[in-house]
């Protein structure tokens, strides 16, 4: 298993380790019985209908491989960035610069799989003489895929210890997700420690940016950073 550093936009370099080839076929099978079984399924259930004209069973037959057709895609977005597959082998897709995948990053995916499956299985290959285990989709969006099963302290992760008693400053924190969060940690952490106040400042700007804060009510970035975290942590907590 290969280490995946991820660089963000923050030029904080954040390490996962790749998903394996192996525990990516592994997934991809076991997606593709679901999909078989779904096709069993469906066609027990619609032999009744094989007296209907040839034109509406080929109405029917399409309606019903949409689901098989974009299984991964729609997964994908709704999951972020997981199969069933995927999920049951605890692995997801992410962006190479640190952010969650987008609908567009999956769809790019989801489009080269003609060249990765169904050519020959070009993107196993692929994968195997990559660093990054990526196959074209992946490198095409930008992505790659990422073993969820690493060991983290809480210094790595966007927990933070909060009083019982906490109360938050800044509701609009709600709208920053998980991944925001985990970055602008781990940008303060480094920043804080090696006393960067330009990246400090640039960090603050730009977390007002994203919550839409006009005005902070504390009087360094330090003290605003850290209670965004702590106030981010409390709404999440407490959903």
């Amino acid at each position: 298993m290969s280490e995946l550093q991820i660089n963000t936009t923050q030029n904080v370099k954040i390490k996962f380790n790749a998903a394996g080839v192996g525990e990516r076929l592994l997934a991809f099978i076991l997606d593709v019985a679901i999909k078989i079984g779904y096709l069993l399924i469906v066609g027990s259930v619609f032999d009744a209908f094989e007296n209907m004209d040839q034109w509406s069973q080929i109405g029917i037959n399409t309606v019903l491989s949409l689901p098989v057709v974009f299984y991964t895609l729609v997964l994908e977005s709704f999951l972020q960035g997981q199969t069933l597959g995927k999920k049951a082998l605890n692995i997801k897709v992410v962006k190479i610069d640190g952010y969650q995948a987008s609908l567009s990053d999956y769809v790019v995916r989801w489009f080269f799989r003609v060249v990765d499956i169904y050519v020959l299985g070009l993107g196993f290959f692929v994968m195997l003489f990559n660093k990054k285990t990526q196959r074209f989709g992946d490198m095409a969006a930008g992505t790659a895929v990422i073993s969820l099963r690493d060991n983290v302290s809480i210094n790595h992760t966007i927990l933070e210890n909060i009083a019982e008693d906490y109360k938050p400053t800044y509701p609009s924190v709600i709208k920053l997700s998980d991944n925001d969060a985990r970055i602008i940690k781990e940008t303060f952490v480094s920043a804080r420690a090696s006393k960067d106040y330009q990246t400090l400042i640039k960090l603050r700007s730009k977390i007002m940016e994203v919550i839409g804060l006009k005005e902070m009510k504390h009087k360094t970035d330090i003290d605003f950073i850290d209670v965004v975290l702590k106030d981010y942590n409390y709404y999440t907590q407490n959903m």
